[in-house]
Protein backbone atom coordinates (compact mmCIF):
# COMPACT_ATOMS: atom_id res chain seq x y z
CA UNK A 1 0.00 0.00 0.00
CA UNK A 2 2.83 2.21 1.18
CA UNK A 3 4.73 1.74 -2.56
CA UNK A 4 1.19 2.80 -4.46
CA UNK A 5 0.95 5.54 -2.35
CA UNK A 6 4.38 6.61 -3.89
CA UNK A 7 3.95 5.49 -7.12
CA UNK A 8 0.61 7.82 -7.19
CA UNK A 9 2.14 11.29 -6.05
CA UNK A 10 4.70 10.46 -8.66
CA UNK A 11 2.43 9.80 -11.37
CA UNK A 12 0.48 13.30 -10.11
CA UNK A 13 3.61 15.07 -10.01
CA UNK A 14 4.67 14.07 -13.00
CA UNK A 15 1.45 14.70 -15.01
CA UNK A 16 1.82 18.62 -13.17
CA UNK A 17 5.35 19.10 -14.38
CA UNK A 18 3.67 18.11 -18.07
CA UNK A 19 1.01 20.29 -17.78
CA UNK A 20 3.26 23.37 -17.42
CA UNK A 21 4.07 23.74 -20.21
CA UNK A 22 1.13 23.14 -22.12
CA UNK A 23 -1.19 25.80 -19.82
CA UNK A 24 2.12 28.00 -20.68
CA UNK A 25 2.04 27.62 -24.50
CA UNK A 26 -1.59 27.95 -24.67
CA UNK A 27 -0.63 31.55 -22.80
CA UNK A 28 1.52 32.05 -25.37
CA UNK A 29 -0.80 30.99 -28.38
CA UNK A 30 -3.88 33.07 -27.00
CA UNK A 31 -2.26 36.82 -25.91
CA UNK A 32 -6.06 38.57 -26.81
CA UNK A 33 -7.47 36.40 -24.70
CA UNK A 34 -9.16 37.65 -21.08
CA UNK A 35 -10.37 40.96 -19.46
CA UNK A 36 -8.50 44.00 -20.45
CA UNK A 37 -8.67 47.92 -19.14
CA UNK A 38 -7.20 50.69 -20.80
CA UNK A 39 -7.35 54.39 -23.02
CA UNK A 40 -7.08 56.26 -26.13
CA UNK A 41 -5.82 59.46 -26.94
CA UNK A 42 -6.58 60.77 -30.56
CA UNK A 43 -7.44 63.52 -32.63
CA UNK A 44 -11.20 64.35 -33.66
CA UNK A 45 -11.97 65.59 -37.55
CA UNK A 46 -15.44 66.98 -38.68
CA UNK A 47 -17.25 66.17 -41.58
CA UNK A 48 -17.73 68.57 -44.33
CA UNK A 49 -21.18 69.66 -43.98
CA UNK A 50 -20.73 72.30 -47.47
CA UNK A 51 -24.50 73.12 -48.15
CA UNK A 52 -25.81 73.29 -44.05
CA UNK A 53 -27.84 76.24 -43.82
CA UNK A 54 -31.02 76.73 -41.81
CA UNK A 55 -34.83 76.34 -42.00
CA UNK A 56 -37.79 78.32 -40.56
CA UNK A 57 -41.39 77.13 -39.71
CA UNK A 58 -42.85 80.82 -40.00
CA UNK A 59 -46.35 79.67 -39.40
CA UNK A 60 -45.55 77.53 -36.27
CA UNK A 61 -47.21 74.73 -37.76
CA UNK A 62 -44.61 72.08 -37.19
CA UNK A 63 -43.33 71.94 -40.89
CA UNK A 64 -40.13 73.46 -41.98
CA UNK A 65 -39.05 74.93 -45.00
CA UNK A 66 -40.63 78.25 -44.90
CA UNK A 67 -39.43 81.33 -46.54
CA UNK A 68 -38.90 84.05 -44.28
CA UNK A 69 -40.33 87.58 -46.15
CA UNK A 70 -40.22 91.06 -45.39
CA UNK A 71 -43.67 93.52 -45.72
CA UNK A 72 -42.38 93.73 -49.28
CA UNK A 73 -42.64 90.14 -50.18
CA UNK A 74 -38.31 89.81 -50.48
CA UNK A 75 -36.38 87.05 -48.60
CA UNK A 76 -34.62 88.38 -46.03
CA UNK A 77 -32.14 85.22 -46.17
CA UNK A 78 -31.63 85.67 -49.73
CA UNK A 79 -28.87 87.19 -52.16
CA UNK A 80 -29.67 90.45 -52.66
CA UNK A 81 -28.60 92.34 -56.39
CA UNK A 82 -27.80 95.39 -55.41
CA UNK A 83 -26.95 96.63 -51.71
CA UNK A 84 -24.13 96.05 -49.72
CA UNK A 85 -25.11 93.35 -47.37
CA UNK A 86 -26.44 89.64 -48.48
CA UNK A 87 -28.31 86.75 -47.15
CA UNK A 88 -27.46 83.64 -47.04
CA UNK A 89 -25.63 80.94 -45.17
CA UNK A 90 -22.24 79.21 -44.32
CA UNK A 91 -21.04 76.48 -42.42
CA UNK A 92 -19.17 77.38 -39.95
CA UNK A 93 -18.66 80.17 -37.27
CA UNK A 94 -19.29 83.69 -38.31
CA UNK A 95 -16.60 86.00 -38.40
CA UNK A 96 -18.98 88.90 -38.73
CA UNK A 97 -22.97 90.17 -39.34
CA UNK A 98 -22.90 89.47 -42.80
CA UNK A 99 -22.11 86.52 -45.38
CA UNK A 100 -19.24 88.67 -46.84
CA UNK A 101 -17.31 88.20 -43.75
CA UNK A 102 -17.35 85.00 -43.92
CA UNK A 103 -16.78 81.85 -41.56
CA UNK A 104 -14.67 79.91 -39.66
CA UNK A 105 -14.14 76.38 -40.34
CA UNK A 106 -15.95 73.81 -37.50
CA UNK A 107 -13.31 73.20 -34.56
CA UNK A 108 -11.20 69.85 -34.41
CA UNK A 109 -9.75 68.65 -31.17
CA UNK A 110 -8.28 66.30 -29.13
CA UNK A 111 -10.32 63.21 -27.91
CA UNK A 112 -9.70 60.96 -24.65
CA UNK A 113 -11.17 57.87 -23.51
CA UNK A 114 -11.09 54.58 -21.20
CA UNK A 115 -12.10 51.54 -21.86
CA UNK A 116 -12.27 48.25 -20.26
CA UNK A 117 -13.40 45.38 -22.25
CA UNK A 118 -13.28 40.82 -23.20
CA UNK A 119 -12.12 39.46 -25.54
CA UNK A 120 -12.02 35.43 -25.92
CA UNK A 121 -9.16 33.96 -28.65
CA UNK A 122 -9.81 30.90 -30.76
CA UNK A 123 -6.82 29.97 -32.71
CA UNK A 124 -6.44 32.96 -34.89
CA UNK A 125 -9.91 34.38 -34.41
CA UNK A 126 -10.79 36.82 -31.64
CA UNK A 127 -14.23 37.67 -30.51
CA UNK A 128 -14.83 40.37 -27.95
CA UNK A 129 -16.55 43.47 -26.75
CA UNK A 130 -15.68 46.74 -24.53
CA UNK A 131 -17.45 49.53 -22.74
CA UNK A 132 -15.84 53.04 -23.38
CA UNK A 133 -16.62 56.54 -21.57
CA UNK A 134 -14.81 59.88 -22.43
CA UNK A 135 -15.47 63.13 -25.19
CA UNK A 136 -14.19 64.63 -27.62
CA UNK A 137 -13.60 68.42 -27.83
CA UNK A 138 -14.90 69.12 -31.59
CA UNK A 139 -17.69 71.44 -32.37
CA UNK A 140 -19.79 71.77 -34.87
CA UNK A 141 -21.32 75.41 -36.36
CA UNK A 142 -23.93 76.88 -39.05
CA UNK A 143 -24.70 80.40 -39.68
CA UNK A 144 -27.66 82.18 -41.15
CA UNK A 145 -27.40 85.90 -42.53
CA UNK A 146 -30.35 88.22 -42.97
CA UNK A 147 -29.93 90.97 -45.19
CA UNK A 148 -30.73 93.73 -42.57
CA UNK A 149 -27.73 92.85 -41.87
CA UNK A 150 -27.49 90.24 -38.49
CA UNK A 151 -26.38 86.69 -38.32
CA UNK A 152 -27.87 83.51 -36.16
CA UNK A 153 -25.45 81.00 -35.66
CA UNK A 154 -26.08 77.74 -33.98
CA UNK A 155 -23.31 75.48 -32.25
CA UNK A 156 -23.07 72.03 -31.04
CA UNK A 157 -20.22 70.16 -28.71
CA UNK A 158 -19.96 66.80 -27.47
CA UNK A 159 -19.69 67.19 -23.40
CA UNK A 160 -19.60 63.34 -22.97
CA UNK A 161 -20.21 60.02 -24.75
CA UNK A 162 -20.40 56.05 -23.53
CA UNK A 163 -20.10 53.86 -26.22
CA UNK A 164 -20.66 49.63 -25.94
CA UNK A 165 -19.10 48.48 -29.33
CA UNK A 166 -18.36 44.80 -30.20
CA UNK A 167 -15.07 43.64 -31.39
CA UNK A 168 -14.07 40.87 -34.38
CA UNK A 169 -10.49 40.07 -35.38
CA UNK A 170 -7.69 38.02 -36.76
CA UNK A 171 -4.10 37.48 -34.75
CA UNK A 172 -1.15 36.65 -36.21
CA UNK A 173 1.43 35.85 -33.33
CA UNK A 174 1.37 39.16 -31.11
CA UNK A 175 -0.62 41.36 -33.98
CA UNK A 176 -4.22 41.70 -33.65
CA UNK A 177 -6.07 43.37 -37.03
CA UNK A 178 -10.18 44.12 -36.16
CA UNK A 179 -13.16 45.82 -36.83
CA UNK A 180 -15.10 47.63 -33.78
CA UNK A 181 -19.10 48.73 -34.43
CA UNK A 182 -21.57 49.32 -31.80
CA UNK A 183 -23.92 51.89 -30.17
CA UNK A 184 -22.88 55.41 -28.50
CA UNK A 185 -24.86 57.78 -26.18
CA UNK A 186 -23.95 60.96 -25.56
CA UNK A 187 -24.74 64.63 -23.97
CA UNK A 188 -24.61 67.36 -26.06
CA UNK A 189 -24.26 70.88 -25.91
CA UNK A 190 -25.93 73.13 -28.10
CA UNK A 191 -26.21 76.56 -28.33
CA UNK A 192 -27.56 79.93 -30.03
CA UNK A 193 -26.11 83.52 -31.23
CA UNK A 194 -26.60 86.33 -32.65
CA UNK A 195 -26.28 89.82 -33.94
CA UNK A 196 -29.55 90.76 -34.02
CA UNK A 197 -30.91 92.92 -30.73
CA UNK A 198 -34.22 93.82 -31.63
CA UNK A 199 -36.09 90.04 -31.24
CA UNK A 200 -36.27 87.68 -28.85
CA UNK A 201 -34.96 84.20 -28.83
CA UNK A 202 -35.45 81.21 -27.02
CA UNK A 203 -34.17 77.74 -27.36
CA UNK A 204 -35.37 74.56 -26.40
CA UNK A 205 -34.49 70.41 -26.86
CA UNK A 206 -33.05 67.49 -25.60
CA UNK A 207 -29.58 67.63 -24.55
CA UNK A 208 -29.17 63.48 -24.96
CA UNK A 209 -28.65 61.81 -28.15
CA UNK A 210 -28.02 58.00 -29.64
CA UNK A 211 -25.57 57.27 -32.04
CA UNK A 212 -23.85 54.77 -33.91
CA UNK A 213 -20.03 53.63 -34.15
CA UNK A 214 -17.92 51.72 -36.57
CA UNK A 215 -14.06 51.72 -37.18
CA UNK A 216 -10.87 49.38 -36.94
CA UNK A 217 -7.62 49.16 -36.16
CA UNK A 218 -4.09 47.46 -35.27
CA UNK A 219 -3.30 46.04 -31.59
CA UNK A 220 0.14 44.97 -30.96
CA UNK A 221 1.34 42.84 -27.79
CA UNK A 222 4.30 44.23 -26.17
CA UNK A 223 5.20 42.08 -23.12
CA UNK A 224 2.84 39.62 -21.52
CA UNK A 225 0.64 42.07 -20.07
CA UNK A 226 0.48 45.19 -22.23
CA UNK A 227 -0.14 46.29 -25.88
CA UNK A 228 -0.17 49.65 -27.71
CA UNK A 229 -2.03 50.20 -31.11
CA UNK A 230 -3.58 52.30 -33.62
CA UNK A 231 -7.61 52.97 -34.07
CA UNK A 232 -9.84 54.69 -36.63
CA UNK A 233 -13.68 55.53 -35.53
CA UNK A 234 -16.12 57.00 -37.10
CA UNK A 235 -19.15 58.86 -34.96
CA UNK A 236 -22.13 59.82 -35.73
CA UNK A 237 -25.26 61.25 -33.48
CA UNK A 238 -28.75 62.22 -34.31
CA UNK A 239 -29.67 65.61 -32.95
CA UNK A 240 -32.60 66.85 -34.31
CA UNK A 241 -35.25 68.28 -32.33
CA UNK A 242 -33.25 71.70 -31.17
CA UNK A 243 -35.23 74.52 -32.32
CA UNK A 244 -34.86 78.29 -31.67
CA UNK A 245 -38.22 80.44 -31.48
CA UNK A 246 -37.37 84.47 -32.80
CA UNK A 247 -40.12 86.47 -31.36
CA UNK A 248 -41.29 90.11 -31.67
CA UNK A 249 -39.06 91.38 -28.95
CA UNK A 250 -39.19 95.55 -29.40
CA UNK A 251 -38.90 95.45 -32.92
CA UNK A 252 -42.03 96.62 -35.41
CA UNK A 253 -44.58 94.85 -35.62
CA UNK A 254 -44.57 93.79 -38.93
CA UNK A 255 -40.86 92.47 -38.49
CA UNK A 256 -40.32 89.50 -41.13
CA UNK A 257 -40.41 87.17 -37.73
CA UNK A 258 -43.78 87.56 -36.91
CA UNK A 259 -45.76 88.41 -40.17
CA UNK A 260 -46.24 84.37 -40.49
CA UNK A 261 -47.24 83.87 -36.75
CA UNK A 262 -47.60 86.58 -33.92
CA UNK A 263 -46.07 84.28 -31.75
CA UNK A 264 -42.77 84.11 -33.99
CA UNK A 265 -40.62 81.66 -36.08
CA UNK A 266 -38.81 78.74 -35.21
CA UNK A 267 -35.51 78.39 -36.57
CA UNK A 268 -33.67 74.53 -37.12
CA UNK A 269 -30.09 73.21 -38.69
CA UNK A 270 -30.68 71.81 -42.04
CA UNK A 271 -28.54 68.83 -41.03
CA UNK A 272 -29.12 66.50 -38.19
CA UNK A 273 -26.10 64.76 -37.81
CA UNK A 274 -23.72 65.51 -35.31
CA UNK A 275 -20.55 63.08 -36.65
CA UNK A 276 -16.76 62.97 -36.72
CA UNK A 277 -13.56 61.21 -37.70
CA UNK A 278 -11.14 59.99 -35.20
CA UNK A 279 -7.49 58.44 -35.19
CA UNK A 280 -6.20 57.34 -31.78
CA UNK A 281 -3.28 55.45 -30.10
CA UNK A 282 -4.53 52.94 -27.51
CA UNK A 283 -2.72 51.24 -24.53
CA UNK A 284 -4.77 48.47 -22.70
CA UNK A 285 -3.34 45.96 -19.78
CA UNK A 286 -5.10 42.97 -19.80
CA UNK A 287 -5.74 40.79 -17.05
Amino acid sequence: MHHFKVLSCSAGAAVLLAAQPAFAQDAAEKPFDGVYVGGSIGYSVQRNDVGEGVQFDRDLNGTFGDTVVNAGGANVFGLRTTGAFDGGFCNGVANGNNLAAGCSNDRDDVEYYGRVGYDKQFSHLVVGALFEFGKSNVSDSVTAYTTTPAAYQFTRKLDWNASLRGRLGYAVKKTLFYGTAGATYGKIDSSFFTTNTVNAFNDRGRDYSWGFQVGGGIEQKIGKKFSIGVEYLYTRFTEDDYLVRASRGTAAANHPFVLGNAMGTDFQRTDSNFDFHSLRATIAYRF
